[in-house]
């Protein structure tokens, strides 16, 4: 009996350091999709579209229930060591949270109620901004934006929060977000910003450029006046959505940037 407690001693004592190793390794990400997180932020970042703030995510390729965002710095500063993980409820797997964003709930709440999705962009684009703090509504007008609705929505954290900072900083004001969202691709923050997302690292790339695009064209339409604007129809944006899935422009701004 002494002998086999003895050897059950020396297996655990042998055993640990490999469970925990596998434990490590399970909870590591992707290096791939790490580093074209990585080249997402850098190019939304050269667009003009992340500066200090805002961020970019990507559900794990191994793990529908975790996603990767970068810890709270400017995109055009992230490298593969400065990738996280957070599970849903947008506790870091990987990292602290006192180096995450304050808004990565936005992520994770939608995640929890879009299984189609697998990015998410959050910016803070004037062009897009405009939108949220008028009567005027965004729409699709360009043929590159037929992914945007007829009308995009706008999201108020006033509605059941009263009087905030206008940021998304809890796992209500994400659910709520997620609600304003529901099955369409684009969300407006009043006063604050938008999300973006798609069932793609660079579609949702190319749909954060292309609405701001969209939303520049449209205000340009509005200042020359004229009797109104003609946008796409239902059907037109339906047919012109998907375009080659912006792999093209993905292509372009990454050789840009230099990168491989």
């Amino acid at each position: 009996m002494l002998r086999q407690k003895l050897i059950a001693s020396l297996l655990a004592l042998a055993v640990t350091p490999l469970l925990h190793a596998q434990n490590a390794a399970s909870a590591a990400p992707d290096p791939a999709q790490v580093a074209e997180l990585v080249t997402a932020n850098h190019i939304l970042a050269e667009m003009g579209l992340l500066d200090g703030y805002g961020h970019i995510s990507v559900r794990d390729v191994h793990n529908p229930n975790r996603y990767l965002l970068a810890k709270a710095i400017p995109a055009a500063t992230v490298t593969a060591a400065d990738i996280r993980l957070y599970d849903l409820d947008s506790n870091p797997v990987t990292g602290t949270a006192a180096e995450s964003f304050w808004e990565r709930f936005i992520h994770g709440e939608i995640y929890k109620t879009r299984p189609d999705i697998t990015a998410i962009v959050h910016s803070h684009a004037p062009e897009m901004v405009a939108f949220s703090v008028t009567g005027v509504k965004l729409r699709p007008v360009i043929h590159m934006a037929g992914f945007l609705p007829q009308q995009v929505r706008v999201y108020d954290n006033r509605t059941l929060f009263g009087e905030t900072d206008l940021l998304i900083t809890s796992t209500q004001k994400g659910h709520a977000l997620g609600e304003s969202l529901g099955s369409d691709p684009i969300v407006l923050l009043r006063g604050h910003g938008t999300v973006v997302v798609a069932a793609g690292l660079h579609v949702v790339v190319g749909r954060a450029y292309y609405m701001t695009v969209n939303a520049r064209v449209e205000q340009q339409a509005l200042a020359l006046g004229g009797g109104g604007i003609t946008g796409l129809t239902a059907e037109e944006a339906q047919k012109s959505a998907t375009q080659d899935g912006f792999e093209r422009t993905w292509t372009l701004w990454k050789s840009k940037l230099g990168e491989k």
